[in-house]
This record gives structure tokens, C-alpha cells and sequence, in this order.
């Protein structure tokens, strides 16, 4: 279409000529699905940012300034468009996989995150009492515990030579000092 005959197509459009109007959509729809077509969206998403352009462009025609130049407005909003769709697309997966769509989320419900945070904040608590209650045993108990706690665990006869233990003995101490450390556990209701 020439210049001048667009601009006196959108003044007679401007003034409610549904002949004039007709004949814009007719004459600028090649120029909009160009533009759509380049941007290789599916046919469904196609159909809906020409819809939406020329729905822009009834909505912005008493506001044109230059409406002769139509065709360059109804390009760029056309790629507006498609730039806006083809962004929400990439926020999107559409699929019917069967798989996919049965998959546990990773991220989990917010109250799911909210449980895991309150057990995590619990858990973290129960360890701070746990060493601290640790810390009030006896040197020995400490000791033994310590290293009997090393990764990878030392045998019996390692742990008689380093801390001066019979061999015989580690086993009976180190269960009174797990239950001396478990009753001031009970005792503070740490358990």
C-alpha cells in the first residue's frame, strides 16, 4: 500500500469508515504476520499477537501522529509482541509427558519449606545442646568419645595406645559415657 493512501485510510478510520478500516487490516496483515512469522512462534501464539497488534492499534488510532507511517507503528508493535510472548514462553514448559508432569516438584509447597526450615532450625538446636552437655563430661570421656568419633574410626588397639586404655576397657567406658551424656541430655529435656 502507498504512504499516502494509509494515512488517508487511518483519518477515514479515525472518523468510523469500517470501509476504511477494512481495507487497513486487508492491506497491512502481510506487513503484521511478517513480522510474527520471523519470530517462528507456533500458530496459536501467532494468531494471538496479530490479534493483540491490531487490537493496539484500534485502541492508539485517534492518537496517531503520523498516520502515514502506520506501517512502521504496527511493525514495532508487532515485534513488541512477540518479544513480550516469546519471554512468558521461556518462564514456561509446555508439555504432555506424562512423566513430567507427575514429577515431585524440587522446590516443594511453601509450607513444605517452611517444615523443613522449622526441623532444620530444631535440628541445629539439639546439636548445640548435644555438644554443650558434652563439653560438661569428664576429660576422659571426652577424650575417648572424641576419638572414637574420628573418621575413619580408629581400631581398639589404636585408640589403647593413644589414650593409655586396655583394650578390654574401651567398650564398658565408652557405654557409661554415652549414658552419662545421655541422662544430662534427659535431664534437660534435650533429648
Amino acid at each position: 500500500m502507498d504512504r499516502a493512501d494509509v494515512g488517508a485510510l487511518v483519518r477515514s478510520a479515525v472518523d468510523g469508515d469500517a470501509a476504511a478500516w477494512k481495507a487497513l487490516v486487508e492491506g497491512l496483515s502481510p506487513l503484521v504476520w511478517s513480522v510474527v512469522r520471523a519470530h517462528r512462534l507456533s500458530d496459536a501464539d501467532g494468531h494471538e499477537v496479530y490479534q493483540t497488534v491490531w487490537f493496539r492499534f484500534a485502541q492508539h488510532l485517534g492518537r496517531i501522529r503520523e498516520p502515514d507511517k502506520v506501517g512502521s507503528w504496527l511493525a514495532s508493535t508487532a515485534r513488541n509482541e512477540c518479544l513480550k510472548t516469546l519471554r512468558s514462553l521461556s518462564r514456561l514448559t509446555v508439555t504432555d509427558d506424562p512423566q513430567l508432569l507427575d514429577r515431585v516438584s524440587e522446590e516443594g509447597t511453601p509450607e513444605q519449606s517452611l517444615l523443613d526450615s522449622e526441623e532444620a532450625a530444631a535440628q541445629s538446636e539439639r546439636i548445640r545442646r548435644l555438644w554443650q552437655e558434652f563439653e560438661k563430661l569428664g576429660d576422659r570421656c571426652r577424650q575417648l568419645l572424641r576419638v572414637l568419633i574420628a573418621s575413619p574410626p580408629p581400631s581398639y588397639q589404636e585408640v589403647s595406645a593413644a589414650l593409655g586404655i586396655a583394650v578390654g576397657s574401651i567398650g564398658p567406658l565408652r557405654q557409661r559415657c554415652l549414658r552419662r551424656l545421655r541422662a544430662r541430655l534427659d535431664a534437660r529435656g534435650a533429648t
